[in-house]
C-alpha cells in the first residue's frame, strides 16, 4: 500500500443528547481509531475526521474527502442515532469507496448498570439502521462490515475493503500502454475503451513498438552488466545461457529490453502495458523476460493487446501487495481430463510472473515459432500449489462484466519439453461446472490470477466499480449460475431503459 494513502473515519451523532454525550462520542471515536491503527491488521492508516452532528458538517466532510488526493475512501459509524436526512447532500456528491461499520464502542451490555443515559449514548444498533436506510434509498454502493471493532475478523474485513479501495484509487490514474493492437479477429480481449475510462478509470494509449526501440538501444553495456548480476543472484542459468555461452547474447538483449521498457513506462507514467507477438519491428525478440520481471514489480500486463486484463493484473497486484502467494497474468492452454482431478494447464508463450512460484526460476533461451517472436529469453518455472482466484473483465455491450472463479493450483507432472512458466489448476467446484460456467459467462482465455485474494475482494471491487459480478465458487451449480445470468440480464436491460 502507498504510505500516503488514508482512509477517513466519520462518526455520526447529533446534538440532541447534550454536550456530555458529544464529548463521550468523540473520546470513544478516538479510542477506536487508535485501536484499529495499532492492531497491525489494517494496511492503510485511518484518519479520524470528527463527529458529524449536522447536514452542514456532513456535506463539508464528504466534499473534502472527495477532493483529497490522499483519501481513498471513507468509513462511517453511527455512535448514536443520527437522522438520515442530514446525510443526503454529502452522500449524493461523494464518489469514492464507502464502508459502513456497524459496531459499538462497548462490547457487551453492562447488565447491572445500564440506564437511559447509557441507552441514549450507545445507539449504534439504532443509528446504523437509520444510516443504512438512507444509503439504500440513495442506491449508494458501499460495504457493510458488522462486528465488534476489536475482533480480528472485523478488522480483516475492513482490511480487504482498504486494499480494494487502494486498487480502485490506483485504477483512476492508470495509464495502459499498448505496443501493438489486439490479435487479429479476436473479440474478447478488446472492448469499449471510452466506456472503460468512464466506468473503471483505465486510460489506454497506443505506442508503436518502434517508439520503444530507441529506449532499448540507449541502454549501456554497464547497465546490462549490472542487471545480469542481479539475474545471477535470483535465477539459475541454463548452461547455454551463462556468460560466454552461445545463447548469452539473447539474455543480454532481454536485459536491455527490460531496462528500456521500464524507463519508457516510467517516462509515460504508465503502470500497465500490452504486447503483441505480431508487432516487433526493430525488436530482437518478444519481451518475455522483461514482461515477467515487470509484472513481479507490480506492472499490469496483457498479451496480444489485452488491455482489460493488463489493468486487472495491476489492480490485483495492488490489492495483494505484500501478501504471500503472488499475482500473474495467465492463459488457459490445454486440458488434462482425469475425472474428478481434471485440470487446465495455464501458461503463455513466455509472460508469467515469477511472483507465483516458490522455486528458483531458470533462465532459458529457445526459438518461439509464432508470429515474429524469434528466439527469446524467458524464466521457466512451475507455480506453487494453493487456492487462488482467477478473474477477468469482459465487455458485454451494455455493461462490463467481471467473472471471478475460485481455483485450486496443483502440481503438474514434469514438463521437460515445455520451456515456459506454467501453472496447473482445477476449476472449482470441479472442471465440469467451473469451466462451463466461465464459458457460459463469456469469459476470456486470459485471466488475472492471485493466490492471496479471495472472492470478497472481487465482490468489493465490483461493488465500488458498479459493474456486474458473476462468481464461480466451490458451491456453484450450473442451474443457479444460469439463473443468475438471466436475472442479471433482465436487471441491466431494465436499468438501461429507465435511464
Amino acid at each position: 500500500m502507498k504510505n500516503n494513502n488514508e482512509v477517513w473515519f466519520v462518526t455520526g451523532a447529533q446534538l440532541l443528547y447534550g454536550g456530555d454525550a458529544v464529548t463521550a462520542v468523540d473520546a470513544h471515536s478516538h479510542e477506536i481509531i487508535r485501536g484499529l491503527n495499532e492492531a497491525g491488521t489494517l494496511p492503510v492508516k485511518i484518519v479520524y475526521k470528527g463527529t458529524a452532528n449536522s447536514a452542514a458538517e456532513v456535506s463539508a466532510l464528504f466534499a473534502e474527502a472527495g477532493t483529497s488526493p490522499a483519501c481513498i475512501g471513507v468509513i462511517t459509524w453511527m455512535h448514536t442515532f443520527s437522522p438520515a436526512k442530514m446525510w443526503i447532500h454529502g452522500l449524493k456528491s461523494f464518489n469514492k469507496p464507502l464502508l459502513h461499520l456497524h459496531t459499538q464502542f462497548n462490547k457487551g451490555i453492562p447488565w447491572e448498570d445500564i440506564d437511559m443515559d447509557f441507552m441514549n449514548l450507545n445507539q449504534s444498533a439504532h443509528g446504523d439502521r437509520e444510516f443504512g436506510h438512507i444509503t439504500s434509498r440513495l442506491r449508494k454502493p458501499r460495504k457493510v462490515v458488522t462486528g465488534y471493532w476489536q475482533d480480528k475478523s472485523t478488522q480483516e474485513r475492513i482490511a480487504v475493503w482498504m486494499r480494494v479501495a487502494a486498487a480502485w484509487a490506483d485504477a483512476q490514474n492508470m495509464r495502459i500502454i499498448r505496443f501493438g493492437d489486439n490479435m487479429n479477429n479476436v473479440a474478447v480481449t478488446d472492448g469499449d475503451k471510452v466506456e472503460a475510462e468512464i466506468r473503471l478509470g483505465y486510460h489506454v494509449d497506443n505506442a508503436p513498438i518502434a517508439s520503444l526501440v530507441p529506449w532499448v538501444e540507449d541502454v549501456t553495456e554497464a547497465e546490462i552488466d549490472e542487471l545480469i548480476g542481479e539475474y545471477e543472484k535470483l535465477y539459475d542459468f541454463a548452461d547455454d545461457c551463462k556468460p560466454g555461452a552461445p545463447k548469452h547474447s539473447f539474455v543480454r538483449d532481454a536485459a536491455a529490453q527490460e531496462i528500456g521498457l521500464r524507463q519508457f513506462l516510467q517516462n509515460k507514467k504508465a503502470t500497465a502495458f500490452t504486447t503483441s507477438f505480431d508487432e516487433l519491428a526493430g525488436m530482437k525478440q518478444l519481451m518475455g523476460l522483461a514482461s515477467q520481471r515487470l509484472m513481479a514489480e507490480g506492472y499490469g500486463f496483457g498479451a496480444e493487446g489485452d488491455w482489460k486484463t493488463a489493468a486487472l493484473v495491476r489492480s490485483l497486484w495492488v490489492m495483494g501487495h505484500d501478501l504471500p502467494g503472488g499475482q500473474s497474468f495467465l492463459e488457459d492452454y490445454t486440458i488434462n481430463f482425469d475425472g474428478e482431478n481434471s485440470s487446465i494447464l495455464q501458461a503463455h508463450m513466455l509472460e508469467i510472473s515469477p511472483d507465483i512460484t516458490k522455486a528458483k526460476p531458470r533462465i532459458e533461451v529457445h526459438f518461439l515459432g509464432i508470429g515474429d517472436a524469434g528466439t527469446c529469453a524467458r524464466l521457466v518455472f512451475q507455480a506453487h500449489g494453493g487456492q487462488g482466484i482467477a478473474a477477468t473483465i469482459v465487455d458485454m455491450g451494455n455493461r462490463f462484466r467481471m467473472i471471478a472463479a475460485e481455483v485450486e493450483v496443483i502440481e503438474p507432472q514434469p514438463l521437460p519439453k515445455l520451456p515456459v512458466a506454467c501453472a496447473l489448476w482445477k476449476p472449482l467446484p470441479n472442471f465440469e461446472i467451473g469451466a462451463a460456467a466461465w464459458i457460459l459467462a463469456g469469459g476470456t482465455h486470459h485471466s488475472a490470477f492471485s493466490f492471496p485474494l479471495t472472492m470478497e475482494y472481487m465482490e468489493d471491487y465490483a461493488e465500488i466499480a458498479g459493474i456486474e459480478l458473476l462468481p464461480v465458487t466451490k458451491d456453484s451449480t450450473l442451474h443457479r449460475f444460469k439463473f443468475e445470468m438471466k436475472v442479471n440480464e433482465l436487471y441491466y436491460m431494465l436499468n438501461k431503459s429507465l435511464q
